[in-house]
């Protein structure tokens, strides 16, 4: 997909991205091409709105490991065997899916799942349009929000709120940010909360505002 300055100009670009795109890609240049650019400058708020205007991609970015020293913008999806370790930011059009542990010096935001086999950590906030689920822990500096369910085989922590649309699991701890609440079930409807809006954790967070708190039942091995 071609990006032109005449199609920025249409989907309302602002005067500093539209100038900016003109001086970098005056003939204009390939959507993954200026995802790529605004990645190197660390320009979040440019990508997100990129994309969003744009659109995803049907293409997928699958390798055994990925290791950035910077940002990572893909309008589709990304699909890593191993672990994900970005220096800064890492976006997704659609899901994003590691067999070990991703990781992010700043966030993490993809427009359909976050998947890892191990954790998932970011020094800013989690965001995915569908589920989160990590076989080990869930931490953010700043929020964790999912679209679907939230779900860890260790703790969950966030510097401020945690919001799922459906219910949020963990097989241990689930903490969010002092004067933050927890909210489960965003997306139920409000006769099915008792049934689905579920927070599971080995002990009652303090903060739930929305959803029905369950007790994490021990695991017996045979």
């Amino acid at each position: 997909m071609q990006i032109t300055k005449e199609l920025l100009k249409e989907k309302g670009a602002c005067n500093e991205a539209y100038r900016s795109f003109i001086e970098k890609f005056p003939e204009g240049a390939e959507y993954q091409e200026v995802l790529n650019a605004l990645a190197e400058e660390n320009r979040v708020d440019w990508a997100q709105w990129l994309i969003g205007k744009v659109g995803t991609v049907d293409a997928v970015l699958e390798v055994d490991e990925l290791t950035i020293e910077a940002s990572l913008f893909f309008a589709g999806r990304i699909v890593v065997k191993g672990a994900i370790n970005i220096a800064k930011w890492l976006i997704a059009g659609e899901g994003i899916e590691a067999g070990l542990g991703i990781k992010a010096g700043e966030g993490i935001k993809a427009g359909e799942g976050i998947e890892a086999g191990e954790g998932i950590e970011a020094g800013l906030g989690i965001k995915a349009g569908l589920g989160i689920e990590a076989g080990e822990g869930i931490e953010a500096g700043w929020g964790i929000e999912a679209g679907e369910g939230i779900e860890a085989g260790w703790g969950i922590e966030a510097g401020e709120g945690i919001k799922a649309g459906e219910g949020i699991e963990a097989g241990e701890g689930i903490k969010a940010g002092e004067d933050y609440g927890i909210y489960a079930g965003l997306r139920i409807r409000i006769s099915l909360k008792k049934r689905y809006a579920i927070v599971i954790a080995q002990e009652k967070p303090n903060n739930i505002v929305c959803g029905e708190y369950q007790k994490k039942e021990e695991e017996i091995n045979v």
